[in-house]
């Protein structure tokens, strides 16, 4: 694969990382204490033009109101 794809998939892939541990940390944070709970979590990649629709699932434990 070329370096401009590799650079421009990296990119992606961080931004994605970044943007969505951000998301979660402010939805924890409305949320309250979700210490001890559990919750589920999707992803759904589907990228236009390539028919591509990758699901991933994962747990993600809350944490204490003090933990913030």
């Amino acid at each position: 694969m070329s370096d401009d794809f590799n650079m421009s998939m990296r990119k992606f892939l961080k931004q994605v990382g970044v943007t969505s541990q951000q998301a979660i940390e402010d939805a924890m944070r409305q949320a309250g204490d979700t210490g001890g709970k559990s919750f589920t979590a999707k992803v759904v990649l589907t990228v236009d033009g390539l028919e591509l629709e990758h699901e991933v699932t994962g747990q993600i434990t809350g944490r204490d109101e003090d933990a913030a």
